[in-house]
C-alpha cells in the first residue's frame, strides 16, 4: 500500500450552523452531497472534491485539538480573506514563511479546531 494523498479531514461540532457559516460563508467551501447517514453533518467541497466532513450530534472531546495540531488548506485572495475574518471578529495570526515567502494565516473554527490557510508569496499583504 502506498499513500497517494490526503482525502479529507473530519471536524466534530456542537453547532453545525456556525461551522457551516465559517467554512462555507467565510472560507468559500461548498456544502454538497453526503451519504444518508443517521446522524447530522455535512460534506464540504473544494473543486468538486469533498475535503472536509463535519459531524454533529456526537460528544465533543475534552480538548478540541486532540492529537491533530491543525489542518491546512491552499488558499487565494489573502487580503479579502483577512478582511472577512476581521469583519466577523475572528482573530488570526499572519506569518511570512522563511525561505519562499509564502503567507500562512492561522485561525480557529467555531469548534476550536486550528486552521491554516496557505497563500502564494506574490499576494500582497492585507491592508
Amino acid at each position: 500500500m502506498a499513500i497517494a494523498g490526503m482525502n479529507h479531514f473530519t471536524v466534530l461540532t456542537s453547532d453545525l450552523d456556525a461551522t457551516l457559516s465559517f467554512y462555507c460563508g467565510l472560507l468559500g467551501l461548498e456544502n454538497g452531497a453526503r451519504p444518508p447517514f443517521d446522524f447530522p453533518g455535512a460534506w464540504l467541497y473544494s473543486d468538486g472534491r469533498a475535503i472536509l466532513h463535519i459531524v454533529a450530534g456526537r460528544p465533543l472531546p475534552a480538548s478540541p485539538a486532540g492529537v491533530i495540531d491543525h489542518m491546512a488548506f491552499s488558499a487565494s485572495a489573502l487580503a479579502e480573506t483577512a478582511a472577512r475574518l476581521t469583519a466577523n471578529n475572528i482573530e488570526f495570526d499572519l506569518r511570512k514563511l522563511p525561505g519562499d515567502g509564502s503567507w500562512q494565516l492561522f485561525c480557529h473554527d467555531p469548534n476550536g479546531a486550528r486552521v491554516e490557510l496557505d497563500f502564494d508569496a506574490a499576494e500582497p499583504a492585507p491592508g
